[in-house]
């Protein structure tokens, strides 16, 4: 029914309901006031109904742009005419056609764009990878220092191997300085049997997702805690290749650590830069204000982090199952490889418009 039809029939119902003459009077003022409130301003409301109908059928291409470029004024005008009518008390009729606009209207200028379907659709289709590139002088930055973190914790621990205790407080660990090959062994197979993997892995999610949001979240002290959490990870893992290799052991604890690592060290590394790149808006904002350059930075950032928390899932699922169920090196390694190759085809190979995707 149209609005006129519909504040017509409204008025028309209240004036045969009434009864006494002095109700008849004051429904009719009212009803004239309402009269007079819709004629001024009817236009704007049925414009304005009629751009936000077409764009809740899909047709915004059709709309031209004198009507794109009103629509935020036609729905304040209209919502100024909402609040006028709640506060004169205008019939139930305009109140109701108003607020059902003003509810439409207000969905399609501020509300989401997208759903959560094809938010995810963009963001794996082209959106994280994108952002994984712009961040590529903080990434080779990030890697060069965890790279020497690795290095330094190898040296320290091969000079005095009391510096492993430092880099690998695990108490109660049976890997330490000292250990038989048949000890150390007996950590990296022979394990498949095991109970409680779907617990380990919740645990070990959680504790890579610490560290990571840590070094994220740091990343406005210019970036050097981020990089400092990057070091000592790599230090510990440093520490831990240097271990092994004294046993003969190092191919077979590669092969251990990549079936998960190569997607949780690529995370973390992921995550520190993204707080580096942070730190350096603030750091070297160029052009730009401090403020708006770390905004643009945080907003890049926060992309790359909303896929180290999926990289993250993955490697704990790949830590709590996969290498405690495949029992050789070589298939470890195979399916490490295999992770490292498809992260850096999808960062770096992958270059997919995320923006052709409707």
């Amino acid at each position: 029914m149209a609005l006129g039809d519909t504040l017509r029939g409204s008025r028309l119902g209240a004036l045969l309901g009434a009864r006494a003459p002095a109700g008849d009077a004051a429904i009719a003022a009212a009803a004239l006031r309402s009269d007079r409130f819709r004629q001024e301003r009817e236009g704007d409301w049925k414009r304005l109904d009629a751009i936000v109908t077409r764009i809740e059928q899909g047709r915004l291409r059709s709309l031209s742009d004198e009507d794109l470029l009103a629509l935020p004024v036609l729905y304040r005008t209209v919502a100024s005419s909402l609040s006028v009518a709640r506060e004169t008390s205008l019939d139930a009729a305009t109140l109701a056609y108003l607020e059902a606009l003003v509810q439409r209207a207000w969905f399609q200028v501020y509300g989401p764009r997208q759903g959560l379907g094809r938010w995810l659709l963009r963001f794996l289709g082209g959106g994280w990878s994108r952002a994984v590139r712009e961040i590529w002088p903080d990434l080779l930055i990030t890697l060069a220092l965890m790279v020497a973190g690795a290095f330094v914790g190898w040296k320290l621990c091969a000079a005095d191997p009391s510096w492993y205790f430092t880099l690998f407080p695990a108490e109660g660990d049976p890997r330490v300085p000292g250990a038989g090959q048949a000890v150390l062994r007996a950590s990296l197979f022979g394990q498949s049997q095991q109970n409680g993997l779907a617990a380990f892995a919740a645990y070990l999610f959680s504790h890579n997702a610490q560290i990571s949001i840590l070094a994220f979240a740091l990343g406005f002290a210019f970036g050097i805690p981020s990089l400092l959490l990057a070091i000592q990870n790599t230090a510990t893992l440093g520490a831990m290749l240097w271990l092994f290799h004294s046993q003969a052991l190092l191919p077979d604890l590669i092969g251990w650590l990549s079936v998960h690592g190569t997607t949780e060290l690529f995370a973390i590394l992921l995550a520190a830069a993204a707080g580096l790149h942070i730190g350096r808006a603030f750091a070297f904002p160029g052009d730009l204000p401090v403020l708006e350059a770390a905004a643009r930075a945080g907003r890049r950032a926060s992309t790359v982090m909303a896929g180290v928390v999926l990289m993250l899932v993955v490697a704990a699922m790949l830590e709590g199952f996969a290498r405690q169920l495949l029992d050789a090196t070589g298939p470890r390694l195979v399916v490490g490889l295999s992770m490292l190759v498809f992260w850096l085809w999808y960062f770096f190979a992958f270059r997919r418009d995320p923006g052709a995707l409707r």
